[in-house]
């Protein structure tokens, strides 16, 4: 059968998806490249053909990680208003609620991981959350906002807050609870 939706993903993209998962699971200095190429079920080997080290493979997941965020945010673009396009960016989180109780936001974990190497410039992962506050900062623009760049900051804070004590507690409801009231908040915006 030549149907492209049955085609299995190459070796490259399930090393970037297992080091994806693992590194979200355990972190970027416990994960090794034997364990992605195990769970890729790629020869260890073959690895070093697709990324010469890790740090190569750790910016094919960033780059993975902007893709689908480059994605999400086009999705939530066809929404009639901002209001509905913002509360379907928290609602992402709360529909990830027991990942992020369990390990943590993915883009938030990797981030302030990364962040602790950048020698005090951005990080490899800055870009994630740019693009994130940049989306953000339009949507509360186009309410008629002036502190629109403040008020995205503040939903992304308050988004990856919960997702910390969330993750802190083992408690997914703290996340629920949290986009439950950044809704409220998004719709007090007249």
């Amino acid at each position: 059968m030549t149907d492209l939706a049955l085609k299995q993903p190459g070796k490259r993209e399930r090393l970037v998806e297992s080091a994806r998962l693992l590194i979200h699971e355990q972190g970027i200095q416990r994960t090794t490249l034997a364990e992605i190429a195990e769970r890729a079920d790629v020869p260890l080997g073959n690895v070093y053909y697709y990324f010469k080290t890790k740090d190569d493979l750790v910016a094919a997941v960033v780059d993975d990680h902007l893709h689908n965020v480059r994605a999400l945010l086009d999705r939530l673009d066809s929404r009639r208003s901002p209001r509905a396009r913002l509360k379907g960016l928290t609602r992402n989180w709360a529909d990830a609620a027991s990942l992020v109780a369990r390990s943590g936001c993915p883009l938030g974990s990797l981030c302030s991981e990364l962040a602790k190497d950048a020698d005090g410039g951005p990080s490899a992962g800055s870009e994630l959350f740019e693009l994130l506050a940049s989306w953000a900062e339009a949507q509360f623009r186009e309410l008629g906002r002036k502190d629109a760049a403040d008020l995205a900051l503040m939903l992304l804070s308050g988004v990856q807050g919960a997702a910390m004590l969330s993750n802190t507690f083992h408690d997914e409801t703290i996340m629920i609870r949290q986009v439950r009231q950044l809704d409220r908040w998004v719709d007090s915006f007249a």
